[in-house]
């Protein structure tokens, strides 16, 4: 039976180095917030961040342009918030408006202010092994899977999903500790390869969205399980992989919910202070 990789215990560990890093900065980080959607589940998503910005003695504050802002006042925003020397870290609230493209409109955020990592010029840190900025699902990811103790070195390592915030930055994050990496997505399983891959891995990352797509019987024998989807099912949330079959044959697997997630905002938060340092 697999030992859970629990997100909390970790985050309550991270923040703890993260409020030494605050007291040392002799003053309190500013987040600046911008919000362009009445998503309720955006909107929970703030209020977490808020809440943790604050216990972590970091000032949050949020800019509420309405659900109707055109792209130009959006980067209007953002290009003053830059130039603003009192804002450390600046990040744009998903989803936005659809007349707005994210890819576009995150390039206009300074990288060094950049606390969500998307910057071409911090995910090409990661490419040369300098990442400051990284992905914060990613870097949850990453910070549960080294708690586990695994050394990565020539690990055969499956990535499943190839998306800019998770699976693209994690394999590079992987490659750079020299992990045997391998990444699935949408063709491997139209030409019928992913249980063939997901089979022979020690390690194993799913972040797609699509509840019960690994088969728990597909699990290696003492493989290490991150689950990084959260999918509802009727009234409950669950993973991409089947988690009580999984859970027989992995030696470690991360819960949904309670594995990836709670590590998020903290992440988010560790970016913010790398920022003001």
């Amino acid at each position: 039976m697999a030992r859970l990789l629990e997100g909390k215990p970790l985050a309550e560990k991270i923040k703890e180095e993260i409020k030494h890093d605050v007291l040392a900065l002799k003053r309190a980080p500013v987040l600046a917030s911008i919000q362009a959607t009445d998503n309720p589940g955006a909107l929970a998503y703030i209020k977490s961040q808020k809440k943790t910005a604050e216990s972590l003695g970091i000032e949050y504050q949020l800019h509420d342009l309405g659900k109707d802002v055109a792209e130009e006042g959006l980067t209007e925003l953002i290009q003053k918030l830059n130039q603003d020397k009192a804002i450390d870290g600046i990040i744009i609230q998903m989803p936005l408006p659809a007349a707005i493209d994210y890819k576009k409109i995150s390039q206009y955020i300074s990288p060094g202010k950049d606390i969500e990592g998307m910057h071409p010029a911090n995910i090409g840190k990661i490419l040369f092994g300098k990442a400051k900025l990284v992905p914060c699902t990613a870097a949850a990811a990453m910070e549960l899977l080294i708690s586990s103790g695994v050394d990565l070195y020539g690990r055969e390592v499956v990535v499943v999903g190839h998306s800019e915030i998770v699976g693209k930055p994690l394999s590079l994050l992987l490659l750079d500790r020299f992990a045997t990496t391998t990444v699935c997505h949408i063709g491997t399983s139209k030409a019928g390869k992913l249980e063939e891959h997901v089979k022979r891995a020690e390690v194993l990352i799913v972040a797609v969205g699509k509840a019960g797509l690994i088969k728990g019987e597909w699990i290696k024998e003492g493989a290490i399980v991150i689950d990084v989807g959260i999918n509802r099912v009727a009234d409950k949330i669950v993973g991409d992989v089947e988690f009580e079959e999984a859970e027989k044959r992995a030696s470690f697997i991360t819960p949904v919910p309670g594995g990836v997630g709670p590590l998020t905002v903290t992440m988010l938060m560790r970016n913010l202070v790398q920022a003001a340092k």
